[in-house]
């Protein structure tokens, strides 16, 4: 496997990558999908516990995986500009170095948490590069969100379009973060312009669940986690199906 970091143009920004070895054993997976994977942090920091646990798992269904460490923070005057620059850059070069990687450009996917997924939505509505499937766990999508942010951020169910790719939608409704408003109003705006979509909400739930198993939970959370867990194998099959259609 190949494995190396690649520093961004903005401040700390930076792009991990992960490019599994092509293998006569596998042929069919010798031009690989890639995931891009945006965690969650409330755009003041990136969080571990949505990084690599999630890279690693879709590794292990045969994709590449990227990891962006964006822009992050209050303090130092930053705002929604940068985290949105560093994704678009990201894309970028993934793109430019697709046919080295042994990556398909048409099927590059994208996932993000909470405020990752408000950056993996800016991504697929409004990027210059958008991702061909977008994954969104308790995402922030509404503007009104701002208000537990880093910075105040642009609310994203009003700039779907017809090129907004199709879109995974995890949430749960004992969220008393990110309430499960911001997941049905991304819902509802894929739906009007006929946007294919798949939404699951769970009716317990934590805000920053992440893969829901034992790797990455701290608290005693088992007897919900067990049927949360389900998730990403649910999205595993759509993205599967997605880049097969």
């Amino acid at each position: 496997m190949k494995n190396f970091e690649i520093k961004l143009t903005n401040e700390l920004a930076t792009l991990t990558v992960y490019i599994p070895d092509a293998s006569e054993e596998m042929g069919h997976n010798k031009i690989k999908a890639g995931v891009l994977v945006i965690p969650g942090g409330g755009y003041f920091m990136c969080s571990d516990r949505e990084a690599e646990p999630i890279a690693f798992s879709f590794l292990a269904k045969g994709y590449a995986a990227f990891i962006l460490r964006y822009t992050v923070g209050r303090d130092k005057g930053y705002d929604f500009s940068m985290p949105f620059a560093d994704a678009n850059e990201a894309m970028k070069i993934i793109h430019d170095n697709a046919e080295e990687w042994g990556i398909d450009k048409e099927r590059i996917a994208a996932i993000g948490f909470s405020a990752g997924g408000h950056l993996c939505a800016a991504l697929s509505t409004m990027g210059d590069i958008r991702p061909n499937a977008s994954i969104l766990v308790y995402p922030c999508i509404v503007e009104e969100i701002s208000k537990i942010l880093a910075f105040p951020v642009p609310g994203l169910d009003d700039k779907v379009d017809g090129k907004t790719p199709p879109a995974f939608i995890v949430s749960a409704c004992a969220d008393n973060l990110v309430p499960i408003e911001n997941s049905l109003a991304y819902a509802n705006a894929l739906n009007k312009n006929g946007i294919p979509f798949e939404i699951h909400v769970y009716e317990k739930g934590y805000h920053g669940f992440s893969l829901a198993d034992w790797t990455v939970y701290s608290e005693d959370e088992a007897d919900y986690c067990a049927h949360i867990q389900g998730w990403f194998n649910l999205c595993a099959t759509w993205l599967k199906k997605r880049f097969e259609s």
